[in-house]
């Protein structure tokens, strides 16, 4: 609406002429056209017209009306009134102008028949919702479409068919299809400053000569993704006498079930795996084999915990978000509270969209599991420190028992190596193959090119098997091997022994005993595992030498029986060159050193790593030799390649086999040696982290998900994405006080855990729903998401996203209370924990537009109508950061702020995302109307009361408590900032 009244006062109302439609008659079949929508931007409504009323009367002369207008049709034969819509309530004037404006949806299915009914209501008492009408008008949607103007002026009738005032109805909707109908050719190559990329119109359902924004309703991606959508309308004035056109959307998201379900599946893969390791890794002694049951027995309970979890989230049927009232339930626990996507697009008075969007999620928290005994950050402190407590006491031990004892970095290397073992052994085999495979095509080229990937895979193989950590760890599970105990003499009282103890709920274990790691080495020699390692290196340089050999041949041909012979003459010099080095070869199949075999069978499987393997002095086995110099190779030797090159391969395979084996289940003992001691409690932290960080992730790729739809045609933000990463900024209003404090903590380290997630781009399968759902993979050390786009929407992106970059995420995270808590925290309790976490996410703030000045120009940032530039931005953030005042709120303002124009992702949080939430994101709302778009500062505080009492959020507190009521009472309001107080009759005392 254009004008305004002040409440109790006079105000110049805007001439409704200053908006009025154009004026052309409409035949039936072009309202008919009307009401069957845009297809071309189907979040459009069919119909939206504004409401205005005047001269309202009240029975009582000497009080001015709170009023709002009620909507309802009837569309025949329909026999009844359905109530369609209410405007906000306007206080204290005869002449309110509404500025939410009723819409009329493609899913409403009004005709030219429709009976619109306006009731007009008389607010007395907000707060008790105390009511009555004053009056109401009726019109025939034909009548609105066919008036010239698209305006009627219709008079308000009470129940005793008394005039009680008028009010007056314009149609916006057609006027603006008009300008609609430009072709996409005269789209600008720039629009607010930014570099628009031409792209295929299949590419969005958009708006014509607009910039195509993305539906939630119909676009490809985004309706597999999210669904349930509510819409609101909006028209804002503005500063020059324009106006905004505002459309409100919150849809629900069905990740919140399919990426629990994923990433539970994911947890259960890799706890079993662990329970393998440790089953394979052989017969150990009594006392070991002890220590080892008790870890597996743990690991069960904790698998069977996921597995009821992974059954409950399959069988779940209900609605596609977790409402907050359920958000302790244990069977959904892994799900987010409340996860919706709430998104506001403004077109301006050019015409142009812009979108907003920010998810929306309960405080990820493991609400399950209570928060008596504090949440993750302090759970994880105590952690580390009986951890560190253990290392301190086998330290001392050292000097006396001679206890095993590793320190923190071997633990953490230990992983590491593990990790690339397991990579580094499938790549080797799988290059292996190809290998075979290019043989038998006689394919040179891929010879030479897959002979260079595999050497490169093999080196960094045992490069890292080059270790003095395995040699040790490979000495200490030798020695834990009943043999070893056996061929010892008799043990004594204080002969070496695990020693085990229960201590406060957790397992503890020593080895102790008189003979320290030195006494290994009597069975085993470091110099022995450097043979196994140098033994693949050296059948890898037989590898080379013949695939050379076969290349330099496929070159000449026809060779001379002379050079041939000299071939293989340099060749044996080879060999006893070999011989000179004293290189030990490995014998897969063989257990005695007086058996090798002239060439191992291809299905030999190495032995346990209980025993040393065989070694022999002699060369590796090859193939006879092959008549060089024959005038047709293929005819004599049709599979020469294949022949030559099989058993070295076969060689090489099962020799990495061999050695990856040993060295992993060297560090899976040095883990299990290092974990015991604090495995229950372990394990329990680990669950706890595992339900925050699930909610958490699931949360972002709904906001990587829909930022990366919405900026399919933006390359610089395409550019920075695979530049330096997607900026993360989750906002959190938690008390520190009581159980939200361990909320926060929970919080927190689910957001920081996002740093070990990186996404993939990929082209979808196929154009059904499932093929569009993201794909995780990976484990606890790090995720990756497959994000599957159509196949236009995947050929608008850059070369580097396209061939399977891994994109990263930078995640920050500001928290400032705002509730009755804060304030008894502030003056009895401990801020100190809101502190530290908005100075760390500062300096994260801070390094990565370090980072974005270093390698990208300023044009890759979205425009501003600001006149504080970034730089001032952060260091006024800084400030308020540092400054020691009571929920100074404006920290949340300029990081929502920074973060928008960083190109990044918001997310923001309460304990449920239903009431606080509600306040936070209407109030960025209005505040980006305001600052963006130029909306009129005098409806600010009406704007912002019109969009929570009207808007998305009201009716979320409807979809999770059943209630239309904010959950807060006026005693707790006083204590909250100014701006984040809901208006009287909106809030209440309801659940939460």
């Amino acid at each position: 609406m254009a004008g305004l009244r002040e409440r109790g006062g006079s105000r110049i109302q805007r001439p409704w002429s200053v908006y009025r439609a154009s004026t052309f008659e409409l035949s039936n079949e072009m309202i008919g056209l009307a009401l069957a929508g845009n297809s071309q931007d189907p979040d459009e409504p069919v119909l939206e017209f504004s409401v205005a009323c005047t001269d309202l009367l009240t029975p009582a002369l000497d009080r001015k009306p709170n009023s709002f207008v009620a909507v309802s049709c009837t569309t025949p034969p329909q026999a009844f009134w359905t109530k369609h819509a209410q405007t906000e309530v306007i206080e204290g004037t005869s002449n309110p102008i509404f500025l939410s404006s009723i819409a009329f949806f493609q899913d409403s299915n009004i005709n030219q028949q429709t009976q619109v009914k306006l009731a007009v209501y008389d607010v007395k008492d907000r707060s008790q919702g105390t009511m009555y009408m004053l009056g109401s008008a009726l019109f025939p949607v034909k009548e609105l479409l066919q008036e010239r103007s698209h305006r009627l002026d219709l008079e308000l009738r009470s129940a005793e068919n008394q005039r009680v005032g008028n009010v007056t109805i314009a149609a916006w909707q057609m006027e603006e299809r008009q300008d609609q109908r430009m072709s996409v050719g005269r789209l600008p190559d720039s629009i607010n400053g930014r570099t628009m990329l031409p792209v295929d119109e299949s590419l969005a359902e958009s708006m014509g000569v607009r910039i195509k924004y993305s539906s939630l309703c119909k676009d490809t991606l985004l309706r597999s993704v999210f669904g349930g959508t509510m819409s609101r309308m909006y028209r804002f004035p503005t500063t020059d006498g324009n106006h905004l056109r505002v459309l409100e959307q919150m849809a629900e998201s069905v990740l919140s079930l399919n990426i629990p379900r994923q990433f539970v599946k994911l947890l259960l893969e890799e706890d079993a795996s662990r329970v393998c390791e440790l089953e394979e890794l052989g017969e150990l002694s009594p006392c070991w084999e002890n220590l080892r049951r008790q870890i597996v027995s743990q690991y069960q309970t904790i698998i069977l915990a996921y597995q009821e979890t992974l059954t409950d989230l399959n069988d779940y049927r209900g609605p596609s978000f977790k409402a907050s009232n359920l958000k302790a339930e244990r069977k959904l626990e892994f799900m987010p509270t409340n996860l919706h996507v709430q998104r506001m697009r403004v077109q301006d008075e050019l015409g142009f969209e812009h979108t907003y969007d920010v998810i929306t999620i309960g405080a990820p928290a493991a609400h399950c599991q209570g928060f008596k005994n504090s949440g993750l950050r302090k759970l994880i402190q105590k952690f580390e420190e009986a951890k560190k407590h253990e290392y301190e006491e086998g330290c001392s031990a050292l000097s006396s028992s001679q206890s095993i004892v590793y320190i923190p970095q071997d633990i953490v290397r230990a992983k590491e190596i593990i990790a690339h073992i397991n990579t580094l052994k499938t790549q080797v085999s799988y290059y292996a193959e190809r290998l075979s495979r290019a043989a038998k095509d006689r394919s040179a080229s891929g010879l030479e090119r897959t002979l260079a990937i595999l050497a490169d895979k093999t080196r960094q193989l045992v490069t890292v098997c080059d270790c003095k950590l395995l040699a040790s760890a490979i000495q200490a599970l030798n020695a834990a091997r009943p043999e070893y105990i056996a061929s010892k003499a008799s043990p004594s009282a204080d002969s070496e022994q695990v020693v085990l103890r229960n201590d406060q709920d957790t397992l503890l274990a020593k080895w102790s005993g008189r003979n320290s790691r030195s006494s290994l080495h009597a069975d085993w020699h470091e110099e022995e595992w450097e043979k196994v390692w140098l033994n693949v290196d050296k059948s890898l340089e037989c590898i080379i030498q013949r695939v050379d050999k076969l290349l330099q041949k496929e070159r000449r041909p026809s060779v001379s029986s002379q050079d041939s012979s000299q071939m293989d003459l340099q060749g044996g010099a080879t060999k006893k060159d070999d011989e000179k080095g004293g290189a030990f070869w490995i014998n897969p199949g063989s257990q005695s050193q007086d058996s090798p075999s002239s060439q191992p069978p291809p299905s030999s499987s190495p032995p346990p790593s209980s025993s040393p393997p065989a070694l022999s002095s002699a060369h590796p086995p090859s193939p006879e030799k092959e008549s060089y110099g024959s005038p047709s190779a293929e005819e004599a030797y049709p599979g020469e390649w294949s022949e030559a090159l099989y058993p070295l391969l076969t060689t090489l395979t099962e020799c990495v086999a061999m050695m990856s084996d040993t060295a992993k289940k060297s560090m899976v003992f040095l883990l299990m040696q290092d974990s015991a001691p604090t495995i229950a409690m372990d394990l329990s932290l680990q669950y706890r982290r595992d339900v925050v960080f699930c909610q958490t992730l699931t949360a972002l790729i709904c906001g990587f998900i829909i930022k990366l739809r919405n900026c399919l045609r933006d390359n610089g933000f395409l550019r920075q994405l695979y530049t330096i990463g997607l900026l993360a900024q989750f906002e959190s209003l938690l008390s520190t006080y009581g159980e939200e404090l361990a909320m926060l903590e929970d919080m927190s380290v689910g957001i920081m855990d996002l740093r070990n997630v990186t996404f993939k781009v990929t082209q979808a399968t196929g154009s059904s729903a499932p093929d569009m759902l993201p794909i995780i993979t990976g484990n606890r050390d790090g995720f990756n998401v497959r994000i599957p786009l159509p196949g236009t929407m995947f050929d608008a992106l850059p070369r580097e996203i396209q061939s399977g970059m891994l994109l990263r995420v930078q995640p920050v995270h500001f928290n400032v209370g705002i509730n009755e808590q804060q304030t008894l925290a502030e003056k009895f309790g401990d801020t100190s924990l809101q502190e530290i976490i908005n100075l760390e996410s500062l300096s994260r703030l801070n390094s990565y537009y370090e980072q974005f000045k270093e390698v990208l120009p300023e044009d890759c940032l979205p425009r501003s109508r600001s006149q504080t530039c970034l730089p001032e931005l952060l260091r006024f953030l800084g400030q308020n950061v540092h400054a020691r005042k009571n929920k100074n709120v404006d920290i949340l303002w300029q990081a929502a702020e920074i973060c928008r124009r960083l190109n990044g992702v918001r997310f923001t949080s309460c304990k449920s995302a239903k009431d606080r939430t509600a306040m936070s994101v209407t109030l960025e709302q209005c505040l980006i109307l305001q600052h963006e778009h130029g909306m009129a500062p005098q409806v600010f505080t009406q704007a912002l009361d019109c969009m929570r009492s009207e808007g998305c959020r009201r009716e979320n507190t409807v979809k999770n408590v059943g209630c239309r009521k904010y959950a807060f009472n006026s005693l707790q309001l006083k204590a909250f900032p100014k701006h984040y107080r809901p208006p009287d009759g909106t809030f209440g005392k309801v659940e939460t």
